[in-house]
């Protein structure tokens, strides 16, 4: 995939959404008297980011490296450990992955990925690895002391199944981060009940549920339009061919002699 003129591909119902959320996070952020720029600037970034996501553009991968720095910090000051060592432990990494992975299926259009579909294989995979991934993660969570330790694993948890789904092309990657949308507005609630300049955050993940579950829709649109352009791509070559070989030849033109 080739790194084109990334808004290209957004409709007139993409802009407006990324508009509508974006004024609904300046509205939380000046409303709440907040002064955490940080958590201005990760919730910003990160509607950005999920809106060339939801198109399939590789560009959304390179901001999802911004967005986890910006909000493995603000995690870090909130003691949500999980949170920041999950966004710089696992989903910097993964986005690094994925960009690769993304960049070397493209569709043939070039703007978008070519959506992957999931067999056994690659489920029990993605299974096997999250659950030790969880495990690992329950244990050092518990150890650095990390706040509301439950719902902290169990989103390391779907965090882990969403970033391979995402690396793998499927449109389940938007349902699983959908699920881990509802975690993290639970935990992050907990935290604007006694801190309420927080509740950008909470009304970031809101609208990050809203994006992801754009997103496995929008993918499986995808995935069928592919599917169905597959044969018509394939066909084209053949039939050029079929028809070059029906053109004369000089040979044939020329007329033999009596």
């Amino acid at each position: 995939m080739k790194i084109k003129n990334p808004f290209k591909v957004l409709t007139k119902f993409d802009v407006c959404l990324w508009v509508a959320a974006f004024t609904a996070i300046l509205l939380t952020f000046f409303l709440t008297k907040s002064k955490d720029y940080m958590t201005l600037a990760s919730s910003i970034t990160g509607i950005t980011m999920l809106m060339f996501i939801v198109k399939g553009n590789v560009v959304g991968q390179f901001l999802t490296v911004a967005f986890s720095v910006c909000y493995g910090i603000v995690s870090y000051f909130t003691k949500y450990y999980g949170e920041m060592i999950t966004y710089l432990g696992m989903s910097t990494p993964a986005a690094i992955y994925a960009i690769v992975t993304w960049l070397r299926h493209p569709f043939k259009d070039g703007a978008s990925i070519s959506v992957a579909t999931l067999n056994a294989k690659k489920v029990a995979i993605v299974g096997a690895i999250s659950a030790a991934v969880t495990v690992a993660f329950f244990f050092i969570l518990r150890a650095l002391g990390t706040s509301n330790l439950a719902i902290s694993t169990v989103s390391v948890a779907l965090s882990m199944i969403a970033a391979c789904f995402t690396i793998l092309r499927s449109p389940f990657y938007g349902l699983a981060y959908a699920c881990n949308d509802v975690v993290r507005i639970v935990l992050w609630s907990m935290v604007a009940a006694t801190d309420i300049t927080c509740l950008p955050i909470v009304m970031c993940f809101s609208l990050f549920f809203i994006y992801d579950t754009y997103g496995f829709i929008n993918w499986t649109r995808m995935k069928k339009k592919q599917a169905a352009a597959e044969p018509q791509l394939q066909t084209e070559p053949t039939e050029s061919a079929q028809e070059q070989s029906q053109q004369p030849t000089d040979d044939d033109t020329t007329e033999q002699p009596k």
